[in-house]
């Protein structure tokens, strides 16, 4: 089953996708923020023509793990999105993805190239990597001790 993962800002929603079995997350898109109903559109598209079978959104926590104002504003949309889509919808603390994806851009990048993109997608690829190795190591079994 494929997850979504979506990283919401006040500008930009960045999305990324996983594999079919669920393994690997990748950036996949950029929604600029416009309406917040032309938003879940956007969204809900990606959903059925791609057969995805769960959102992972990114919490925006507080260091002390409470929630802030920008938190607030992603539970409300959030809320809207929930009742355009018939899936479940899961939260992650998000933080340091956005500075996680950076790095990672400044590792890869040239200037050049880190000037013209968007970190969006890759934060919410980094949200979605975590809720799937989560899940992949909650299943995997511990060994049985030898004797």
């Amino acid at each position: 089953m494929r997850s979504l993962g979506l990283d919401v800002g006040d500008k930009r929603i960045g999305v990324a996708m996983s594999d079919p079995s669920g393994i690997v997350a990748s950036p996949l898109t950029i929604i600029e923020r416009r309406y917040d109903a032309v938003d879940i559109e956007a969204i809900a598209d990606i959903i059925r023509s791609n057969d995805i079978g769960q959102v992972i959104v990114g919490l925006p926590l507080a260091a002390d793990g409470g929630a802030g104002m920008q938190a607030e504003k992603v539970n409300r949309f959030t809320q809207k999105l929930k009742e355009s889509i018939d899936i479940p919808l899961v939260f992650r603390d998000e933080s340091f993805s956005t500075d996680s994806a950076r790095k990672l851009m400044l590792q890869t990048k040239s200037k050049k190239v880190r000037r013209h993109t968007r970190d969006d997608a890759i934060a919410a690829a980094f949200i979605l990597q975590h809720f799937l190795d989560e899940n992949y190591f909650a299943h995997i079994e511990e060994p049985e001790a030898i004797e």
